[in-house]
């Protein structure tokens, strides 16, 4: 027998090397596709041989076996020789099939997967029914695979060709080449499958055409430690020398289990795989294949320990196909009695057939049943001591899912356990990310201050000192910037909305009353239209403090139940009353035009600013890092401090301060032209106005635990606090007018130095024409306990 080499490779292989039997050339694929640089023949002289050899075997039995077969090859001679193709087989098939009882057991061929095709050809010239079902298509051609491209599959058969003729002609020990799977579509389930195949080459034989090129046995080392150099191996054994002959071997086998297997657990490993609705189609998409079943629906839940409850993950509706349906509908509990009875057994339920599964609630059933599962299985998903989730698997038909089933549902529980641990885990890591970010005094500049007293606390605690507290959390010579966008008459345009939204609604109830006294003759009628024109007549002079839930709460309780009744009664009043409702906010119960108009407008101005602000914020961290909060009222303010104190191991000089302050201004100026922008767009068109607060005094801030913020400290730096919140009422000195105007810049501060340095900046930013020529200095009335102040004012270019 010759040396055999017997590679395992993907089933590709034979696809992209497919080529006119018989060529005396190059064995090629189709037109575009990968090219094999050996010449390829058919032939069964080879496996002729091997009968021969057994012909004269010591074993009498398989002597005359062997001699039968050959007495039967030698009345046909057309299959002798370089056959011109597979169809020059189909005239003796009685020889093939005699001849290839050698490499094809006859007990095995109704459940082995194998074929034999010329060398590195596509087309079958014998093979099983499987094979022929798992592989073929029209003409035994042998389908294209799904997993590999032709690129790959032309260098894996051109190393194996080189590696059999390193073998046969070289004495080359055959290396170990790995294992290909080979991934073909099963038209019969619309899904697909994976098969390990291995290919046999004994039957091949290697002819040598010319001069048989020499190779040294540091060249052939040099081969087999660079399989994958093409380039060397082409220039080291140019294959215009060689020829194959003969026939390859394909073995498959189903690996389709462990394959879906390991890739789940691969995927179930990332990060956020249950939250992302395209991967979680995929594994649904591998159970379906594991399953062979395309219909096959997969849910995940997760369970809260805290809340005792299932939690839908939420962003996909098969998430739970089952615990997303029953939330808020009184199945819950039936539903709870079958969760308990799971954690009872510890083992998944099968329900082989919802209509007819015992112990199953009616309720439950009907319900399940509606969904379209008609088959389903119920599978805890335990965690250690602890359940974190369930897997559902559910069919639209009944008796697909069955006990048989359950072990390979138990080998990938463990996987989606583990994914779903870890997604909680990961969820929780993010809800603390962003209440810190969003719901504490902590900023990210100044956390390494707090970690470090937290560090020092755990370690006196550690020490046995069961009394010991937070240290003070103190940042000393710090420079303050505050600045405010505060939104122009807010308090009036609310008050002028809440009266007209009153008048409107109190108008409307007074039609419906006077209609219905033409069709009732009711005292409580004259009585309440008498109230409602009052009130009208109050509130057309202005509205006072109480006016807005008095009236709603006598609407509310005395009118509208009326109105309900006369709907009932009075068939001539029920557009009017219905005219009435269509007027009133279903949700809160009142009308709600005006008022809506305004919060929409504020809204607008708020988030526009604050986006803006944030924006800018990132940026001005990069500068130096520092100290930012943002407050939303009727407007937006923002104090920043900055300071060597803040930061750990960063030097800090009063550029940085200077490099701030400018980046306010101009932020503020940008602010004052964007709200001014978005006026004309504002359901009710609202007025900004900008104000800066110059305080180039350092001072030191303190976090107050009861508070849970920073606050300046010391009593010399409260009088900053208290200018901070009293600036916005400030009026010019003698002439009554306020400091703050739309359009225009205010900047207030009480030492005339304090304002050199952001008279510069004027001019600058007028130079850049964001600001109009001129500047106003001013003096500020007196404010309560503050007076002194000075300001300057431009206006901005919009």
């Amino acid at each position: 027998m010759p040396a055999t080499i017997a590679p395992v490779v993907s089933l590709a292989a034979a696809e992209a090397l497919a080529s006119p039997a018989g060529s005396a050339e190059h064995s090629t694929a189709a037109e575009g596709q990968a090219r094999f640089p050996f010449a390829s023949r058919l032939s069964l002289e080879p496996l002729i041989a091997y009968w021969q050899e057994r012909a004269q075997a010591a074993n009498p039995g398989i002597a005359r076996l062997a001699q039968g077969v050959l007495a039967q090859v030698a009345d046909t001679a057309g299959c002798r020789g370089n056959l011109v193709g597979v169809q020059a087989l189909d005239e003796c098939p009685d020889v093939v099939d005699t001849l290839m009882t050698a490499v094809f057991p006859p007990a095995t061929t109704a459940t082995a997967i194998s074929g034999a095709i010329a060398p590195f050809q596509r087309q079958s010239f014998y093979h099983t029914a499987r094979f022929a079902e798992v592989l073929l298509g029209k003409d035994r051609t042998i389908k294209q695979p799904l997993n590999v491209d032709l690129a790959t599959l032309e260098a894996q058969l051109t190393r194996m060709a080189y590696l059999l003729i390193l073998v046969r002609e070289y004495g080359a020990e055959a290396p170990e080449t790995g294992s290909f799977i080979f991934t073909v579509p099963d038209y019969q389930i619309g899904l697909y499958r994976h098969y390990g195949l291995s290919l046999d080459s004994t039957f091949v034989q290697v002819r040598l055409v010319g001069q048989k090129p020499v190779l040294t046995p540091a060249q052939v080392q040099l081969l087999l430690h660079n399989r994958h150099r093409l380039d060397l191996w082409h220039e080291l054994l140019p294959s215009e020398h060689f020829a194959l002959e003969g026939f390859n071997l394909l073995q498959l086998v189903d690996v389709t289990t462990q394959e879906i297997l390991s890739e789940l657990k691969y995927d179930l490993l990332e990060r956020d795989v249950l939250q992302a609705p395209d991967r979680l189609e995929q594994i649904q998409e591998k159970l379906r294949v594991l399953f062979a079943r395309p219909a096959l629906q997969v849910g995940i839940a997760a369970y809260d320990e805290r809340k005792k409850a299932f939690v839908d993950f939420g962003r996909k509706i098969n998430h739970s196909f089952l615990i997303k349906q029953l939330q808020g509908q009184q199945l819950e509990g039936e539903f709870r009695l079958l969760y308990e009875r799971l954690l009872i057994e510890r083992r998944p339920l099968v329900l082989e057939n919802v209509a007819t599964a015992p112990n199953l609630p009616e309720g439950l059933r009907q319900q399940i049943l509606g969904m379209g599962i008609h088959s389903a299985i119920l599978a805890l998903l335990p965690y250690g001591p602890d359940t974190v989730g369930l897997l559902e698997l559910g069919s639209p038909n009944p008796d697909t899912l069955d006990e048989f089933d359950l072990e390979l549902v138990n080998q990938f529980v463990p996987l989606f356990a583990v994914a779903v641990k870890r997604n909680a885990e990961d969820l929780e890591t993010r809800i603390q990310a962003v209440i810190k970010e969003k719901f504490t005094a902590i900023h990210p500049t100044m956390e390494w201050r707090f970690n470090d007293a937290a560090r020092r606390l755990l370690a006196r605690q550690d020490d046995g000192d069961r009394t010991a507290e937070m240290e003070p959390i103190v940042f000393e010579d710090v420079y303050p910037l505050h600045g405010s966008c505060d939104i122009r008459g807010s308090s009036m345009a609310r008050n002028e909305a809440v009266q007209g939204d009153l008048i409107e609604h109190l108008t409307l109830a007074n039609r419906v009353l006077k209609k219905a006294s033409d069709f009732q003759q009711l005292p409580i009628l004259d009585e309440l239209k008498f109230y409602v024109t009052k009130n009208l007549r109050r509130l057309r002079q202005g509205i006072i403090s109480g006016d807005e839930v008095s009236i709603y709460d006598s609407l509310r309780t005395e009118v509208e139940p009326l109105f309900e009744y006369l709907a009932q009664n009075t068939p001539e009043l029920r557009a009017t009353i219905a005219a009435y409702w269509q007027q009133i906010d279903p949700r809160l119960g009142i009308l709600y035009h005006r008022r809506r108009e305004f919060e929409e407008s504020v809204t607008r101005l708020n988030d526009t600013i604050s986006a803006y602000l944030d924006e800018e914020e990132v940026k001005a961290q990069q500068m130096f890092p520092h100290y930012f909060q943002r407050m939303k009222t009727d407007g937006v303010e923002h104090n920043i401090y900055v300071g060597g104190s803040l930061v750990q191991d960063k030097p800090f000089d009063l550029v940085f301060l200077k490099n701030l302050r400018l980046w306010q201004l101009l932020v503020m100026v940008e602010i004052t032209r964007r709200t001014n922008a978005l006026k004309a767009e504002l359901p009710m068109p609202l007025d900004t106005t900008q104000l800066i607060l110059i305080h180039s005094q350092p001072l030191s801030i303190r976090f107050r635990q009861d508070e849970r913020q920073f606050d300046v400290d010391g009593a010399y730096n409260i009088r900053y606090e208290i200018i901070k919140k009293r600036i916005d009422k400030a009026v010019v000195l003698a002439t009554g007018e306020r400091l703050t105007q739309p359009g225009k810049l205010a900047l207030v501060y009480t030492q005339p130095r304090d304002a050199a340095e952001y008279i510069e900046y004027i001019d600058y930013l007028q130079d850049r024409k964001l600001l109009e020529p001129g500047m106003e200095e001013l003096e500020l009335d007196e404010l309560q306990g503050v007076k002194g102040l000075l300001a300057l004012r431009v206006t901005v270019k919009l």
